[in-house]
């Protein structure tokens, strides 16, 4: 075992997480059990990097590195983490909790760049994804169909192809919806902590705040100074104050406050209003499949 790489989670601490995510009792590892614990995650556990900001401005251990780190954490200051951290505390607590899951990669835009880490659960023969990331509140099948799944707030389009699959969803800000593609095959524990250790120098989440909350019937996104909310009715934008960005990360996204004094102390709350470094990444060069004239693949629904 490579050092910094948890074996798993206590007993103990698989319990507490359970109570937080508020699950009475230890869901089957069914689909009906899988729904139940990513529905929770999805609503309690933000996509956040306010943790990774204040270790890459202290020059310390990235945080979330095993998932008892992730987990101690965030039963502490409400913080998550990003995607390579998330996806493995994820990853852990399902296998805690009795599921066949396994961690795999994906790209974001689907550049062809391995810049993502999610999770993929085996039910019998079928496979879901269930992202730390995304928060698609449902997980998402992995099948030989298309598939769609809307509740007005949240939209998911997933389309197979020889590759994998490309998952299409819609974040609070975007106009429009991206691709992620997702491939197939496993990385271990060992492996993902090495793209995290990676994201040191390259990752769009590293100079300014992104956190993302995904909430009965609405989903928050502060990204550097700005709130975006989407509900049922459209998408609500707001350019916060110092003063009301630090409120939004309590309120919103459930930080706590001793951890947003010590993110603003490092810098990372005057880093919110600084311009974005570097090129805002193109807008996909293809739509989702319910925008294309002509779907040909049958089509499996979910709404």
């Amino acid at each position: 075992m490579t050092a910094g790489v948890s074996p798993g989670i206590s007993d103990r601490l698989r319990g507490r997480v359970l109570r937080r995510l508020g699950l009475g009792n230890t869901p089957p590892p069914t689909l009906e059990g899988l729904r139940r614990v990513y529905n929770a995650w999805s609503r309690r556990v933000p996509f956040d990097n306010v943790r990774k900001m204040l270790a890459l401005r202290a020059g310390s251990p990235l945080p979330g590195r095993d998932a008892t780190d992730f987990f101690e954490a965030w039963l502490e200051t409400g913080a998550g983490g990003t995607c390579w951290s998330g996806s493995n505390a994820l990853y852990e607590f399902l296998c805690a909790l009795g599921f066949r899951a396994r961690l795999a990669t994906g790209s974001m835009h689907d550049i062809g760049v391995r810049n993502h880490g999610t999770v993929i659960v085996t039910l019998d023969t079928a496979e879901f994804l269930a992202d730390s990331s995304l928060l698609t509140r449902e997980p998402v099948p992995l099948a030989g169909s298309l598939y769609t799944y809307g509740d007005g707030v949240t939209n998911v389009e997933v389309e197979p192809d020889s590759a994998g699959h490309v998952v299409w969803t819609r974040g609070p800000h975007q106009a429009f919806f991206l691709p992620c593609r997702i491939f197939p095959e496993s990385i271990s524990p060992e492996a993902a902590l090495a793209n995290y250790e990676n994201s040191r120098r390259q990752s769009p989440f590293n100079q300014r705040l992104y956190a993302l909350r995904s909430l009965p019937g609405r989903m928050i996104l502060l990204r550097g100074s700005t709130r975006y909310e989407r509900t049922r009715a459209g998408v609500s934008t707001r350019d916060l104050t110092a003063e009301e960005l630090r409120g939004a990360l309590h309120a919103d996204i459930g930080i706590s406050r001793p951890l947003i004094d010590a993110w603003s102390d490092c810098g990372a709350l005057a880093a919110a209003f600084e311009p974005p470094s570097g090129p805002a990444p193109p807008p996909p060069g293809n739509l989702p499949p319910s925008q294309r004239e002509e779907i040909r693949q049958p089509r499996m629904e979910c709404v």
